[in-house]
């Protein structure tokens, strides 16, 4: 939407990617009297299915699970390529009117709480002539993922400055890149990392993926044999709904099973990955991490074609350190250089929580780090607030769609109630804190410090867990451990 931004809205959605469509939708569909609207930093919709470019990118959960919850997927692949999700994200956003509530190129910088008036006042950067604006609104939702946009995260490597090649990120991929015939270097091990290297390996002369550990890999079809069956006995929606509810119940099973008995879980991944490759591979030194699965996400591998580039030699697997890059490659502990006219940096994200907006109560800045989440989706302490965190062990919308059912209510709690604020209550007494986020993946061990904490106790835990979820924001007591106009009206 172009134009000025009004004075006043009841709620303010930060983002239009995934999270913040599904969001807009929830709210309209359930609190329809409420005025919303949404506001981007980048000059589209769409989020990181608009932003990562780089060759095949696709998301590693299924689709029917990705998908919104009253939207079902339509089409066939169940681990889909970003263009397609992208269409489905804003085909959703058009079927809904949600377009029409976007504000684009609009950065939010601050937002200032007042308990006075109940309302934020934000601070918004137009990014297409720098001039700044200022919304009020009643509620501040964020729904800006957990990464930094405009910058990924890159190692300083010994001896960089020396290569004579093209450098890339796939953060942000060069839309001439050619890679026909070239030599290429992929370093990472990640999802990224095994995404790009057989789609590389089509058209290049060679590809090497370069790690320093092993990444969990499971190969896994990118058709539902299952969902393709029933969409031709029920309806569209039925159908979906059976499916979304399959996968939901596979992946709790998988993920606890994997957290139960992991040396299970890794002796069944390792019999895969060897019946992929050649007999005599090394899938020891290659395949085989030091972690247990889901210490870190999973790696999904539509129809093994990472094993099938590797089995038919268009791609290699070199496990070492780096040395040094040189003008011709990359140098390995090992003493082998590695030739390269392209070298990807699959090395990781750099996480950003809530876009970099800074909060102030009344006054006073609040320190994300020392936050305390409620409910995984509030901030013990911030009035009037809501933040859109999906699932790291199953797919993002999953609790994305809990979440908004869950404000959904809150909302209307309050406009039954004439409540004009609610405010999470941090608990008291002897409290055991963790890191927001259990995964120990690089990116979220570099930025652990900058993050809100958790507890050991509900409801400031997170659960990872949908069916808990479900239960708790869906059907659980709405307001426990939170003020409602300064007043406790209930604790757990």
């Amino acid at each position: 939407m172009t134009g000025p931004l009004p004075a006043y809205v009841d709620v303010l959605i930060v983002g239009a990617g995934l999270s913040g469509v599904g969001t807009a939708v929830h709210l309209q569909r359930q609190q329809p009297s409420t005025t919303f609207l949404l506001v981007e930093a980048r000059a589209v919709s769409g989020g990181t299915w608009d932003l990562f470019r780089y060759p095949a990118v696709r998301s590693d959960s299924d689709m029917y699970t990705l998908g919104y919850s009253f939207a079902p997927w339509l089409e066939s692949k169940s681990l889909a390529d970003g263009p397609s999700i992208l269409r489905y994200i804003r085909e959703t956003a058009t079927t809904f009117g949600i377009d029409k509530k976007m504000y684009f190129e609009r950065r939010v910088l601050s937002a200032q709480w007042s308990s006075a008036t109940a309302e934020w006042t934000v601070e918004i950067l137009d990014t297409s002539d720098n001039t700044t604006h200022y919304v009020r609104c009643n509620f501040l939702w964020g729904n800006t993922g957990y990464y930094r946009y405009d910058v990924g995260h890159r190692p300083e490597f010994v001896g960089q400055e020396r290569f004579t090649g093209t450098v890339v990120h796939p953060q942000h991929w060069p839309g001439d890149l050619d890679v026909t015939g070239k030599r290429v270097v992929v370093i990472g091990s990640g999802a990224t990392a095994v995404t790009l290297v057989p789609t590389l390996a089509q058209s290049a002369s060679q590809v090497v993926m370069l790690q320093r550990s092993p990444t969990w890999i499971v190969a896994r079809p990118d058709v539902d044999a299952s969902a393709m069956w029933l969409q031709g006995k029920l309806s569209v929606s039925r159908a979906y709904a059976v499916v979304r509810a399959k996968n939901i119940l596979l992946g709790l099973l998988s993920y606890q099973i994997s957290r139960r008995r992991p040396a299970l879980v890794k002796r069944a991944i390792t019999k895969g990955i060897i019946a992929a490759l050649p007999k005599d591979y090394d899938v020891a030194t290659h395949f085989t991490p030091s972690y247990n699965p889901w210490d870190q996400r999973l790696c999904l591998v539509p129809n093994g074609d990472l094993f099938a580039a590797i089995s038919d030699g268009r791609a290699e697997v070199v496990t070492d350190t780096i040395e040094s890059w040189t003008e011709n490659g990359i140098r390995v502990s090992s003493g082998r250089e590695i030739a390269a006219d392209i070298i990807v940096t699959a090395t990781g994200l750099t996480m950003q929580f809530l876009g970099g907006i800074t909060l102030n109560i009344d006054g006073a800045p609040f320190d994300m780090s020392e936050g305390i989440v409620y409910k995984g989706i509030m901030l013990c302490g911030v009035p009037n607030f809501a933040m859109t965190f999906g699932y790291t062990n199953a797919s993002w919308t999953l609790k994305a769609d809990l979440t908004s059912l869950y404000i959904c209510r809150l909302l209307a709690r309050m406009s039954q109630r004439g409540y004009r604020q609610c405010t999470p209550v941090a608990p008291t007494g002897k409290i055991e804190v963790r890191r927001f986020m259990d995964l120990n993946a690089g990116y979220v061990l570099r930025a652990a410090s900058s993050l809100p904490q958790q507890t050991t106790r509900r409801p400031w835990t997170l659960h990872n867990n949908y069916l808990r979820d479900t239960l708790m924001l869906k059907r659980g007591r709405l307001t426990n451990q939170m003020t409602l106009n300064n007043r406790v009206v209930a604790k757990n």
